[in-house]
């Protein structure tokens, strides 16, 4: 038996010593970040969704962009929330650019909730018509919740 015991030891020392230019090269196995979505052609603005006090309110409420720029909605305080444009408030043609962009919906134009802090809602106005694109937070519309972005 102690034969058998000193074959199979010496059968493994003598792979583990082997040549290892006949082992197959190793994979790499790391993964490879996918490419960078492209950043929007125009500048990028922030919008803040706050409860100060007792008041609920976007800041800035009223926000001038150019065709092209994007907006993101941030979840600071008071949530949850969400952006909801009013479909008779914005110029014709507008629905088409922004309803597509609004994933998880809770009406038409009108975003899905967020309640987790810091969480965003980014609207691209890239082929948006110019014009005045009026909005509320659904859950404190009652309270004043409302904003205005004006399309140059």
């Amino acid at each position: 038996m102690s034969k058998i015991a000193a074959v199979a030891g010496l059968v493994v020392l003598m792979a583990a010593c082997g040549d290892k230019s006949a082992e197959t090269p190793a994979v790499d196995t790391t993964m490879q970040a996918a490419a960078p979505a492209p950043a929007p052609a125009g500048a990028t603005h922030d919008v803040n969704m706050i409860m100060e006090g007792t008041a609920y309110k976007f800041v800035p409420a009223e926000l001038s962009i150019r065709a092209g720029d994007q907006v993101v909605f941030h979840n600071v305080s008071g949530g949850p929330h969400n952006v909801a444009f009013w479909p008779d408030s914005i110029p014709a043609g507008g629905k088409e650019v922004i309803d597509p962009q609004l994933k998880d919906q809770i009406a038409p134009l009108s975003s899905a909730l967020v309640v987790e802090p810091n969480a965003t809602i980014s609207i691209s106005f890239a082929g948006a018509p110019v014009g005045e694109y009026r909005f509320t937070c659904t859950p404190h519309m009652a309270m004043g919740m409302h904003g205005k972005i004006t399309v140059q």
